[in-house]
């Protein structure tokens, strides 16, 4: 969620199980103070607080050093979300979130679990081989720092495509641990203006051509038709490197945490197998 609605809104309290992962989006116009009063409330509330570091909207390493020694002293944060940034130019000093994790901020100020990006469908920005290569040095970061680390990914619709990198990825040696992005309930339009906006144009043309007809665009979409093809494929293969779901609420955080609810996910959660929402 956004850090204006982590810090105002009144749903937020009592709404999700304790220890469920809140993250907390940076698209850099959130000044260091008001995200470290976002990630304060949510700790506040019981859940833990998950802040984004975009690289490319960072400005100069003392400011990252400021923010993430922020974060962790004065609400409690022990887990970030590093990522490039999608933006054209860099803000400042930094251009790729490998260049975050080595300035060692998050090992000095008690970081100890760290979620990177990981891209089912390609990037724009970079081939799939350097993705690939950039996991290898990430994974090999976290092994040499003792951070737990994870691969988070941008939302979908193709579960096959998005379960077939996943199990790529264990192939090819990359074990870290996945956490599939997957948008919660929300109107058809709501997820095609996201879609757009978020830059995943092979989701964005797989939602099109389920949603081709004038009354379906009308209706709102059930994540169950991207959960339910995951959940078949963890019952036939348990070791799968798939640990969890990162659901963006984009039909609202009440309406999502609702379908967890209902659905059983948030049911007897154990203190290491957590949901998360952003």
């Amino acid at each position: 969620m956004a850090p204006s609605q982590a810090i105002d809104s009144p749903d937020l309290p009592g709404l999700l199980p304790s220890g469920v992962r809140v993250y907390i989006t940076d698209i850099g116009l959130a000044d260091t103070p008001t995200l470290v009063k976002a990630a304060r409330r949510v700790t506040d509330l019981g859940y833990s607080a998950v802040p984004h570091m975009a690289a490319r909207r960072l400005t100069t390493r003392e400011a990252l050093e400021t923010r993430l020694k922020a974060l962790a002293e004065e609400a409690g944060v022990r887990d970030v979300l590093i990522i490039g940034g999608d933006v054209a130019a860099p803000a400042g000093s930094f251009s790729s979130s490998l260049e975050v994790l080595e300035t060692g901020f998050a090992d000095r100020y008690g970081i100890t679990e760290v979620g990177i990006a990981g891209h089912p469908e390609g990037s724009r920005d970079f081939s799939d081989e350097a993705a690939i290569a950039a996991l290898r040095i990430k994974s090999a970061w976290g092994e040499r720092t003792g951070a737990r680390m994870r691969i988070v990914t941008q939302f979908g619709f193709d579960a096959d495509k998005f379960i077939a990198w996943a199990d790529g990825l264990a192939a090819l040696g990359i074990d870290l641990p996945i956490h599939l992005g997957v948008a919660g309930p929300a109107k058809i339009t709501t997820l095609l203006k996201y879609a757009a906006l978020c830059g995943v144009g092979n989701s964005l043309n797989f939602l099109k051509k389920r949603s081709a007809s004038l009354a379906a665009l009308a209706t709102s979409h059930s994540p169950e038709s991207f959960v339910g093809p995951i959940e078949r494929h963890l019952r036939a293969k348990p070791d799968s490197a798939i640990a969890q779901l990162h659901v963006f609420p984009f039909g609202g955080i009440k309406n999502t945490a609702r379908w967890l609810y209902e659905r059983g996910s948030w049911q007897d959660l154990e203190a290491d197998d957590r949901s998360s929402i952003a």
